[in-house]
C-alpha cells in the first residue's frame, strides 16, 4: 500500500476515533442524568430503565469499535495494515473505504461468518 492511501486511511481511523470518543462522552452524559431522573410512576422508571440499557448497548459498541480503531492503527504503526489475517493477502481499497478497521478480506470474512452460523 502506498504511504498515501496509508495517510488517507490514518485519517480516517482518526477522525472515526474522535467522532466515537465524543458520541461515548455525550453517553455517560446522557446515562447520568437519566439516573439523575426523577421517576413519577412506574411508566417513567420502566421508561428511563430501557433508556438506561439502549445507551449502555450504545456505548459498548462504540467501545468495541474503538478498540478495532485503535488496533487498525497499530497495524499502520507495524506496518502490517491492509493484510488480511487470515490469508496475508492485501485487503482491497474498496473494502478499507467501506470497512476502515477490516482485518479480512472480503472472501475471509465470508467463510468466518458461514463457520461461525454453523455454530
Amino acid at each position: 500500500m502506498r504511504k498515501s492511501e496509508l495517510k488517507f486511511f490514518e485519517d480516517m481511523l482518526l477522525e472515526r476515533k474522535a467522532q466515537i470518543l465524543k458520541n461515548i462522552e455525550n453517553s455517560h452524559e446522557e446515562i447520568s442524568s437519566l439516573t439523575q431522573h426523577d421517576v413519577g410512576d412506574e411508566a417513567d422508571h420502566a421508561a428511563v430503565s430501557t433508556d438506561r440499557m439502549i445507551e449502555e448497548a450504545i456505548s459498548q459498541q462504540l467501545n468495541k469499535e474503538l478498540a478495532e480503531i485503535e488496533y487498525a492503527l497499530g497495524n499502520i504503526k507495524a506496518g502490517t495494515y491492509g493484510i488480511c489475517e487470515m490469508c496475508e493477502e492485501e485487503i482491497s481499497f474498496q473494502r478499507l473505504k467501506v470497512k476502515v478497521h477490516a482485518k479480512y478480506c472480503i472472501t475471509c470474512r465470508e467463510i468466518i461468518e458461514k463457520s461461525a452460523n454453523k455454530s
